[in-house]
Protein backbone atom coordinates (compact mmCIF):
# COMPACT_ATOMS: atom_id res chain seq x y z
CA UNK A 1 0.00 0.00 0.00
CA UNK A 2 1.37 3.13 -0.98
CA UNK A 3 1.99 6.12 1.58
CA UNK A 4 -1.57 7.63 1.71
CA UNK A 5 -0.51 11.16 3.27
CA UNK A 6 -4.13 12.54 3.41
CA UNK A 7 -5.12 9.77 6.04
CA UNK A 8 -1.75 9.92 7.80
CA UNK A 9 -2.14 13.65 8.15
CA UNK A 10 -6.07 13.63 9.33
CA UNK A 11 -4.57 10.25 12.04
CA UNK A 12 -1.65 13.06 12.95
CA UNK A 13 -4.24 16.25 13.34
CA UNK A 14 -6.45 14.07 15.23
CA UNK A 15 -4.13 12.64 17.60
CA UNK A 16 -2.20 16.19 18.46
CA UNK A 17 -5.90 17.78 18.78
CA UNK A 18 -6.82 15.09 21.11
CA UNK A 19 -3.95 15.71 23.17
CA UNK A 20 -3.95 19.34 23.16
CA UNK A 21 -0.27 19.97 21.34
CA UNK A 22 0.73 23.38 20.78
CA UNK A 23 4.21 23.85 19.14
CA UNK A 24 6.30 27.29 18.98
CA UNK A 25 8.96 27.51 16.75
CA UNK A 26 11.75 29.40 18.92
CA UNK A 27 12.32 33.39 18.19
CA UNK A 28 15.47 34.02 20.23
CA UNK A 29 17.68 35.66 17.55
CA UNK A 30 14.32 38.33 17.50
CA UNK A 31 13.99 38.45 20.31
CA UNK A 32 17.93 39.32 21.34
CA UNK A 33 17.49 41.91 18.12
CA UNK A 34 14.67 44.20 19.82
CA UNK A 35 16.96 44.02 23.15
CA UNK A 36 20.39 45.24 21.10
CA UNK A 37 18.38 47.44 19.16
CA UNK A 38 15.91 49.28 22.11
CA UNK A 39 20.27 49.65 24.10
CA UNK A 40 21.75 51.05 21.07
CA UNK A 41 18.61 54.03 21.00
CA UNK A 42 18.99 54.17 24.41
CA UNK A 43 22.68 54.74 24.42
CA UNK A 44 21.94 57.02 21.36
CA UNK A 45 19.50 59.28 23.64
CA UNK A 46 20.80 59.03 27.31
CA UNK A 47 24.57 57.79 27.03
CA UNK A 48 25.90 54.84 29.43
CA UNK A 49 22.73 55.18 31.91
CA UNK A 50 20.70 54.91 28.36
CA UNK A 51 22.59 51.97 27.37
CA UNK A 52 21.55 50.45 30.28
CA UNK A 53 18.35 51.41 30.54
CA UNK A 54 17.66 50.91 26.93
CA UNK A 55 18.89 46.88 27.17
CA UNK A 56 16.81 46.66 30.41
CA UNK A 57 13.39 47.77 28.53
CA UNK A 58 14.74 46.21 25.31
CA UNK A 59 15.11 42.39 26.86
CA UNK A 60 11.53 43.01 28.37
CA UNK A 61 10.06 43.81 25.08
CA UNK A 62 12.14 41.01 23.20
CA UNK A 63 10.50 38.43 25.66
CA UNK A 64 7.82 39.78 25.64
CA UNK A 65 7.38 39.85 21.62
CA UNK A 66 8.90 36.07 21.70
CA UNK A 67 6.30 34.47 23.66
CA UNK A 68 3.28 33.13 23.71
CA UNK A 69 3.46 32.52 19.93
CA UNK A 70 1.91 28.67 20.16
CA UNK A 71 0.01 27.48 16.99
CA UNK A 72 -2.28 24.23 17.50
CA UNK A 73 0.11 21.30 15.94
CA UNK A 74 -2.34 20.52 13.79
CA UNK A 75 -2.69 23.54 11.78
CA UNK A 76 1.19 23.34 11.56
CA UNK A 77 1.48 20.26 10.46
CA UNK A 78 -1.35 21.18 7.65
CA UNK A 79 0.82 24.34 6.34
CA UNK A 80 3.85 22.65 6.06
CA UNK A 81 5.02 22.31 2.40
CA UNK A 82 4.00 18.94 0.64
CA UNK A 83 7.96 17.68 0.84
CA UNK A 84 8.10 17.69 4.53
CA UNK A 85 4.51 16.66 4.73
CA UNK A 86 5.69 13.67 2.83
CA UNK A 87 8.45 13.04 5.22
CA UNK A 88 6.48 13.42 8.22
CA UNK A 89 3.71 10.73 6.97
CA UNK A 90 6.95 8.29 5.98
CA UNK A 91 8.08 8.15 9.38
CA UNK A 92 4.86 7.51 10.78
CA UNK A 93 4.03 5.14 7.71
CA UNK A 94 6.85 2.90 8.94
CA UNK A 95 4.92 2.63 12.27
CA UNK A 96 1.27 1.75 11.01
CA UNK A 97 2.11 -0.15 7.88
CA UNK A 98 0.90 -3.11 9.03
CA UNK A 99 -2.62 -2.25 9.58
CA UNK A 100 -5.29 -2.31 7.43
CA UNK A 101 -6.96 0.63 6.42
CA UNK A 102 -9.65 2.31 4.04
CA UNK A 103 -9.96 5.97 4.97
CA UNK A 104 -8.73 8.19 7.36
CA UNK A 105 -11.94 7.65 9.94
CA UNK A 106 -10.38 3.70 10.17
CA UNK A 107 -6.92 4.53 10.05
CA UNK A 108 -7.88 6.78 13.47
CA UNK A 109 -10.07 4.29 14.93
CA UNK A 110 -7.43 1.76 14.53
CA UNK A 111 -4.80 3.60 16.26
CA UNK A 112 -7.09 5.41 19.06
CA UNK A 113 -8.05 1.89 19.67
CA UNK A 114 -4.58 0.34 20.65
CA UNK A 115 -2.74 2.66 23.22
CA UNK A 116 0.66 1.05 22.29
CA UNK A 117 0.34 2.43 18.84
CA UNK A 118 -1.25 5.66 20.02
CA UNK A 119 1.85 6.30 22.08
CA UNK A 120 4.46 5.53 18.97
CA UNK A 121 2.62 7.96 16.51
CA UNK A 122 2.88 10.11 19.25
CA UNK A 123 6.19 10.05 19.70
CA UNK A 124 7.03 10.32 16.19
CA UNK A 125 5.01 13.21 15.51
CA UNK A 126 7.00 14.72 18.73
CA UNK A 127 10.38 14.03 17.55
CA UNK A 128 9.82 15.22 13.85
CA UNK A 129 8.13 18.44 15.23
CA UNK A 130 11.29 18.81 18.18
CA UNK A 131 14.26 17.97 15.62
CA UNK A 132 12.84 18.89 12.26
CA UNK A 133 10.85 22.10 13.22
CA UNK A 134 12.96 22.67 15.71
CA UNK A 135 9.91 23.56 18.27
CA UNK A 136 8.66 23.53 21.56
CA UNK A 137 6.18 21.67 22.42
CA UNK A 138 3.24 22.67 24.75
CA UNK A 139 0.43 20.60 25.93
CA UNK A 140 -2.98 21.75 27.14
CA UNK A 141 -4.73 24.99 26.45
Amino acid sequence: MPVQVNDIMSLLCHISDHQKMKAAVKHSGKGALVAGAVAFLGGLMGGPPGIAVGGAVGGLLGAWMTSGQFKPIPQIILELPSVQQQKLCEGVYAIIRNLDWTDASQLIMLVMGNASLQQKVTAALISYVTQELQAEIQYGD
